[in-house]
Parts: C-alpha cells; sequence; structure tokens
C-alpha cells in the first residue's frame, strides 16, 4: 500500500488524508501530544518536513518533491507498524511553546504542573516568583519542568534529579540548548538519597504513578516509555508516599511541595486524612496535582 502511494499522492492534503486513514484504520492511541488522528497527522507530516507545526492550512496544497513524500510516508508507515508515540518518530515534544529532544530513555513530556506553571497556579501559596531562589524538581526525566521552572523563576537555582542515568543524559541536551548549564543541576539520586542536607523553597515532582492493575492495561504506544518512568507499586504512589515521608526536612519556612498523581486523588486522601491537600485547578479537573506547604506537613505530623 504505502508503494502505491508513493506514486499517487503529491501534496500535503494527499499526505494527510492518508495518514489518517491509516491511522483510524489501525486504531492508534493517542495520549502523547494529540488526541486523535487528523492533529496527529498533521504534526508528523510538518515536523517531518521541518515547516511551522501549528499551520497546517498555508500549506495544504502544496505539491512535495518526491523524496519529501518518501520521508513523509515511511514516518506514517513507522507509526501505525510499531506503534512508538510520534514524540520518538520526530524526536521532539512540546509543553507550550517549549520543544524538548526527546527519545525511548526518557517518558514523553506531558505534565498538569507544566499548565500550572504556565497560569501562575501556585499564588498565593508562591506570591512573587522572585521569593523562589532554590527549587528541585524530583523524577526530572527530560528536564522538561526543571526548564520550565527557570523560566517562572527567574531567580531561582534549581537541582533535577532522576534515579536514570539515561533519562539525565536526554536531560542534558535540554538544559544546553536552553542554556541553563549554570542554572540546573543534575543528579543522580534514588529521590532525596543525594540531597541529605539540601532545603528548598519550592519542590516539584510528575513522579511515576500508574498503578499495577493499569500498568498491564497500558496501550502500545506507552510500552515503548521507561517502564520505570510509569508505574509506582500496586497502587501508584510508592514514590508519592516516599517524597510526603522526607519532604519536611528539605523545605525551608513557607516552603512548597507540589506533586502530580493522576488519577489517584481518592487513594491518597484515604491513606493520609490529616493532610490538608490542595488541588490544583488545570483544564482538565482539579484532582490530579497536590499542593501541600511545609506548615501543613508539619500540622500533620510529617
Amino acid at each position: 500500500m504505502y508503494d502505491i502511494a508513493r506514486e499517487h499522492l503529491r501534496t500535503v492534503r494527499d499526505l494527510h488524508r492518508f495518514a489518517v486513514s491509516r491511522f483510524n484504520t489501525a486504531e492508534l492511541f493517542y495520549g502523547h501530544g494529540t488526541t486523535e488522528a487528523w492533529d496527529e497527522a498533521a504534526y508528523l507530516i510538518l515536523a517531518t518536513l521541518k515547516l511551522p507545526i501549528d499551520r497546517l492550512e498555508p500549506v495544504f496544497d502544496a505539491h512535495l518533491l518526491p523524496e519529501e513524500i518518501a520521508q513523509v510516508l515511511d514516518v506514517i508507515q513507522e507509526r501505525v507498524v510499531t506503534r512508538k508515540p510520534a514524540a520518538y518518530l520526530t524526536k521532539e515534544a512540546y509543553l507550550g511553546d517549549f520543544k524538548f529532544y526527546v527519545d525511548e530513555r526518557v517518558i514523553v513530556p506531558r505534565s498538569f504542573i507544566a499548565e500550572i506553571l504556565f497560569n501562575d497556579g501556585l499564588e498565593p501559596y508562591v506570591e512573587h516568583p522572585e521569593l523562589i531562589h532554590r527549587a528541585l524538581d524530583m523524577c526530572t526525566g527530560s528536564a522538561c519542568l526543571a526548564i520550565l521552572m527557570s523560566h517562572a523563576f527567574p531567580d531561582a537555582a534549581i537541582d533535577a534529579i532522576d534515579l536514570s542515568p539515561d533519562a539525565l543524559d536526554v536531560a542534558e541536551i535540554n538544559i544546553l540548548e536552553y542554556g541553563l548549564g549554570d542554572r540546573i543541576d543534575l543528579l543522580d539520586s534514588n529521590l532525596f538519597a543525594a540531597i541529605p542536607d539540601e532545603c528548598y523553597d519550592l519542590i516539584i515532582s510528575n513522579p511515576p504513578y500508574v498503578d499495577a492493575h493499569s500498568v498491564t492495561e497500558l496501550p502500545p504506544e506507552y510500552l515503548h516509555e521507561p517502564e520505570m518512568a510509569l508505574g509506582s507499586g500496586e497502587d501508584g504512589l510508592d514514590i508519592t508516599r516516599e517524597i510526603l515521608a522526607q519532604a519536611t526536612k528539605h523545605l525551608n519556612p513557607r516552603g512548597v511541595l507540589v506533586v502530580e498523581i493522576g488519577h489517584n486523588r481518592d487513594e491518597l486522601e484515604a491513606q493520609f486524612p490529616t493532610l490538608p491537600f490542595v488541588w490544583l485547578s488545570t483544564e482538565s479537573g482539579d484532582g490530579f496535582v497536590f499542593l501541600l506547604t511545609r506548615e501543613m506537613l508539619v500540622e500533620a505530623g510529617l
């Protein structure tokens, strides 16, 4: 089919129609930057052709060179056959206007915390960005959130921690690309192990939080991501519990902890009934990211 298509497709419109049909037939899963076949096809075509990824209409009827058509068809075929997320095919992913290098050494960047940072969602617990002098990104992966923190809090020195040396290699690529080598320090550590005496004004974390049952039912696209970046024990909260247990001694007075936990709100609140979780609002709802201050943690006995 793809060999025949090379001889009959001529324009971006032709390729887009072909891609959407193939993606729908293959019943691909979306969740790494797009939510449907139409947008996924548009992104892959434009990224492969090195065109602006948000401007499909102006080039819809552009005629392509044979080698360009071949390139795009190869990517479409790889997406269908391998079920790899599009970000691994293009080696890039976006959070808002920020672009990051990614490959299969790291989870594809996606986080409700990014939206919160874009929208000043930490107010009133962080009243002024300049009050954040030291910050920590726990489970940094590609360093996407550490980089967003550096822009949201321009006076902050940031530590970015991950247990995976491979992930830290990718993180370094992104940090250097943004010229932040003097502001973001990468640390290979199992949570707080490498920083026993460090304290921060802000700690954020988007840790693994998929429960064991859900891990077994993940679509094939997610199985290309590092396993250690997805699951976190039977209930998905192993790492979150450890962060909560240690956060108090690593937060400065009035310091703030922000953690993403996906759909685990009910389970977390049941396990920590004395903690006054503040659930931060996102476009998808207000039950995916919690905030606690050091004082809240201390009062709850943690």
